[in-house]
């Protein structure tokens, strides 16, 4: 039971023993186990060599066990450690050997997805195995999942995956939409809205992507879309690329705290005059130490300043902002 903590059978054995006895020697312990003299003598040598027993003071030939606590759980943790990294270095050379393997089989790139719960499993399979970021094109019209059902979005929101999702003005004419994108919204997803969007689309860490072929199966069957799961190739990096151009042009929405939606573009200015000061310096290609010295904040401040600025404008980096500001006439 012990050899995750390095503990062979018979060393286990040894040691339950000292556990249950106040000390014992080695000439003890072979009368209870039936080992030989010199087998005993070496399996307690070991044992103190482990940490796991030693020498008492009175009787050099005895031994008594450490605690536990002390002597095991510090190993286990430090196996479980071990394990961890071993683990992580299992995934690392799987994803080299997927990589090498599609690059030496075109047909391991792209796979051919037919079926409204067969593409439903996919996107549910291909969010939960996110680790940074999910993209999303939303049309019109679901084909595999209704507004509002995809509940894998906020299991992954929760654990830190981060949410940036376009939607077409017509997708708000759906029963509920506006309710689902609130809600999503509030939960940490960052949300635009442009007037139409050429294709439906998830992207997945820039590493897969999922992207509905037509509308219907083989027979046109509009229940049995079909669609394409593309693996890390320079087709993911096209579709990302698509998903950035349109995100830059889009509107971010606004969901106030009674829970009203509007795009910020509509909004009032929310710019204060500390903030436009500030980021025409920003824009300007001054460094956050000048700024913050010119205009007698602390780099802190300044920080707060323009992450507040980010989040009205929904910029992922500064570059962004600097272009919704140009945008929103800012400057």
């Amino acid at each position: 039971m012990l050899e995750a903590a390095g503990l062979t059978t018979v060393e286990e054995t040894v040691y339950r023993l000292l556990v249950t006895s106040a000390t014992a020697s080695a000439e003890e312990i072979s009368a209870q186990t039936g080992l030989p003299s010199e087998q005993a003598e070496g399996v307690l040598a070991a044992l103190a060599t482990k940490g796991l027993a030693s020498r008492t003071d009175r009787q050099p030939r005895h031994f008594a066990a450490s605690p536990p606590d002390v002597a095991l759980l510090p190993r286990l943790q430090r196996h479980a450690d071990a394990l961890d990294r071993a683990r992580t270095a299992v995934t690392d050379l799987l994803e080299s050997y997927h990589s090498a393997a599609r690059r030496q089989d075109a047909g391991q790139l792209i796979e051919v997805i037919t079926g409204r719960e067969a593409l439903r499993q996919h996107l549910r399979q291909m969010q939960d195995n996110a680790r940074h970021e999910v993209l999303w094109f939303c049309k019109a019209q679901y084909v595999a999942m209704p507004s509002g059902t995809n509940r894998a979005e906020y299991d992954a929101l929760a654990r830190g995956v981060r949410y940036r999702v376009l939607y077409e003005q017509a997708f708000f004419d759906d029963d509920g939409a506006i309710a689902n994108v609130v809600e999503g919204v509030r939960a940490g997803e960052m949300a635009r809205s442009v007037p139409h969007l050429p294709l439906r689309l998830a992207v997945a860490d820039r590493t897969i992507a999922i992207c509905p072929l037509v509308p219907g199966g083989p027979q046109g069957n509009p229940s049995e879309p079909t669609a394409a799961l593309l693996r890390d190739s320079s087709l993911v990096g096209a579709l990302t690329a698509l998903f950035e151009r349109y995100w830059e042009d889009a509107v971010p929405l606004h969901v106030s705290a009674s829970g009203t939606m509007s795009g910020t573009d509509d909004a009032a200015d929310p710019l204060s005059e500390t903030d436009r000061r500030l980021l025409s310096l920003l824009v300007a290609g001054v460094a956050d130490k000048a700024i913050a010295s010119q205009m007698g904040l602390s780099r802190r401040t300044v920080q707060r300043h323009i992450q507040h600025m980010m989040t009205i404008a929904g910029a992922a980096t500064r570059m962004q902002l600097a272009w919704q500001a140009a945008r929103r006439g800012w400057l």
